[in-house]
């Protein structure tokens, strides 16, 4: 059985996320420690997954969370 790629995935691990969306580790990891709701953050027990859809929407709003090349 193979596994699943991000690209397949509508839901991902924030280190599927990082990979995938080519964003600033520190940048994103402080974004999820944040008080404040996020629609694409759906707490899972004790970890947090993103919802890859409504992440999109949201970094089109904020491309500063992207790695500088």
């Amino acid at each position: 059985m193979k596994k699943a790629t991000p690209e397949s995935k509508d839901v991902l691990n924030p280190t599927e996320a990082i990979e995938y969306f080519g964003l600033s580790r520190r940048k994103f990891y402080s974004l999820l420690q944040k008080k404040s709701k996020h629609s694409f953050v759906v707490p899972y027990g004790s970890r947090k997954l993103i919802i890859k859809t409504a992440f999109e929407k949201y970094l089109k709003a904020h491309p500063e969370l992207r790695r500088c090349r």
